[in-house]
């Protein structure tokens, strides 16, 4: 059952090619962005498993090719912004 909820907008910041690859994510799932984002979250929160088969994770891996993506779970808390 659908339960209705209240979005706001956000001001999120993100390494760019993680984007790159949340998005082309999202258009492979035919999600939307922040509909994605939320999933992977609440996924996240709950501590259960990653949402995708392995289907969707081939093609994560091949996005993550695609975009140059190299940043894994351990680099997570240890990212700094360029110049």
């Amino acid at each position: 059952m659908a339960k209705v909820v209240e979005r706001v907008q956000t001001g999120v910041r993100m390494e760019k090619n993680l984007v790159k690859v949340l998005k082309g994510l999202a258009e492979y799932t035919e999600l939307s962005l922040g509909d994605l984002l939320e999933g992977i979250v609440l996924h996240a929160l709950d501590g259960q498993p990653s949402p995708f088969g392995e289907t969707t994770l081939a093609a994560i891996a091949d996005l993550k090719r695609v975009y140059g993506l190299e940043l894994t779970h351990r680099d997570a808390h240890r990212l700094v912004e360029g110049p």
